[in-house]
């Protein structure tokens, strides 16, 4: 899949130019020529040059530009329904993750995703169940991140 960098350019100059506009409002320290908005800035000021750059380049390229062109992926059902199948459980992840629980969802959702990109059951009922706990004990045990119990409430620690 082709998307003119036009396209690109033009939404990280907006970025830029939005991050500039907010680091303005940011309070200045006493006794200082640079506050808190100084790094933020000096970041979006590069992203908009970089942005107008790419701008730039996406329309001198061609004539005639080609704002998107489709890769033979997008004409492959099996490459369709994995998308959709990622997409469609991100859904269900933030429909259900907070009444089911993390721990029950996470395996369903990857053991699924796993089988539509043709693993095996076994190997793919197995990887499920050991990145579902790898991921709890990074995110939930050193990152401190409250992921949700749901259904497992009474058991949490």
């Amino acid at each position: 899949m082709k998307i003119n960098d036009a396209i690109f350019g033009a939404i990280f100059a907006l970025l830029g130019a939005v991050v500039l506009v907010h680091v303005q409002g940011f309070p200045k320290i006493p006794g200082q020529d640079y506050g808190p908005g100084i790094f933020p800035g000096l970041i979006a000021a590069g992203l908009l040059v970089c942005g107008l750059l790419l701008v730039v380049s996406g329309l001198r390229r061609h004539q005639r530009p080609t704002w998107f062109e489709g890769s033979d992926w997008m004409r492959s059902p099996r490459h369709l329904g994995a998308l959709a199948a990622v997409v469609l459980g991100v859904a269900a992840y933030i429909l259900v993750a907070e009444k089911v629980g993390f721990l029950l969802v996470a395996p369903v959702l990857l053991a699924l995703w796993f089988r539509v990109l043709r693993v095996g059951w076994l190997r793919a009922v197995v990887a499920a169940a050991v990145a579902t706990l790898i991921i709890w004990y990074v995110f939930y045990k050193l990152l401190r991140v409250p992921l949700p119990w749901g259904v497992l409430t009474p058991y949490a620690f």
